[in-house]
């Protein structure tokens, strides 16, 4: 299946989703999530993946559920809310051979109102906070990091907000980037309404000129993984 962009009938079956979020709903409408969403989004992730290549030759670009592509059904074992469906979709290309959500990546991710295209790493798990907070302890590292997050502000990229308000143990005050050792995620990423290029072959272009921007970030934070 050749890529020729996104289907506006997959923001639509989404939006009626969102009016519908249910098991019963979903197995009646199925075949228009797969003829309008997962099939859109495995060619994106084969085209996409050969461009990505040139960056980073060792992405992961997996066409299948649970690769790139991720699970409609939701997780709600220990979730306030219990809709058992994803109103958004998206896709993920991820470096190295940890869990895709817990190593460098790039990714799409888009709902009825927006898409965002981005880098990083969402939500650092106990252990690769850990590692983290254990890099970011090197100011030679943590300057460069900075470095790299200040250069994609200035692009006019959003950027992770701080999850914890105190200095986490082993920060002195003096630490001179107290904003880096209040993350517990490092992302960047760009937002847009849907479009005429997200609904053509020009979001590849669009998706790799972000990914190419935000190469500096997606390499520092695969070392770290490697740690």
């Amino acid at each position: 299946m050749l890529f020729k962009g996104f289907n506006k009938k997959g923001l639509d079956f989404l939006r009626e989703l969102q009016e519908n979020n249910t098991k019963e709903w979903f197995e009646v409408h199925k075949h228009l999530y797969t003829e309008y969403i997962l099939e859109p989004n495995r060619a994106f992730v084969v085209e996409m993946g050969e461009h990505l290549q040139a960056l980073v030759p060792t992405i992961t670009a997996l066409p299948k559920v649970n690769g790139s592509l991720y699970r409609i059904y939701r997780d709600t074992r220990f979730a306030r809310d219990k809709a058992p469906l994803k109103t958004h979709t998206g896709v993920i290309f991820w470096q190295g051979s940890a869990k895709r959500t817990q190593s460098a990546s790039f990714y799409l991710r888009a709902t009825p109102q927006e898409y965002v295209i981005g880098a990083g790493i969402r939500e650092f798990g106990k252990e690769l906070l850990d590692t983290y907070r254990e890099r970011i302890r090197d100011k030679k590292r943590a300057e460069e990091l900075h470095k790299i997050l200040d250069a994609c502000r200035q692009k006019g990229y959003r950027l992770a907000e701080p999850s914890y308000k105190r200095l986490p143990k082993g920060f002195e005050k003096s630490y001179p980037y107290p904003e880096l050792a209040l993350m517990r995620g490092i992302f960047a990423n760009k937002k847009f309404t849907p479009d005429r290029v997200f609904f053509s072959e020009a979001i590849v272009d669009r998706c790799f000129g972000i990914y190419e921007e935000l190469l500096d970030l997606h390499q520092w934070l695969h070392e770290m993984t490697l740690s």
